[in-house]
């Protein structure tokens, strides 16, 4: 049983080292990066549109959006969809997020 368990450990090392590896010296920017102040076009669209409800996806739905809007600045909404479909919403709020996101382009 240890021998499983110091297995595992091991793994888990290493693949968070992995992680760690793959963005070493590079640009990353968090939530709280993208405005200090609030006013990222995302941040007002998510606002806007009353997007969320209990919050616990809405930083990495924003990131996400704001990674496709840097990308595509005028997405197509099937676009938002494909780019978006990784992220689970628990509260289900898909067409609030896609709305606020069609906002956030339009106002960018």
């Amino acid at each position: 049983m240890r021998r499983l368990h110091r297995s595992r450990q091991r793994q888990s090392h290493s693949l968070v080292h992995h992680a760690i590896s793959a963005v070493a010296e590079k640009k990353i920017t968090t939530i709280e990066g993208l405005s200090a102040n609030g006013d990222h076009p995302l941040q007002k669209a998510w606002v806007e549109e009353q997007t969320p409800q209990c919050g616990y996806c809405q930083s990495g739905q924003i990131m996400t959006a704001a990674a496709l809007l840097a990308k595509n600045k005028k997405p197509t909404r099937e676009q938002i969809v494909e780019h978006m479909k990784g992220n689970i919403c628990r509260c289900g709020t898909y067409n609030k997020i896609i709305a606020a996101i069609q906002r956030a382009a339009k106002e960018a």
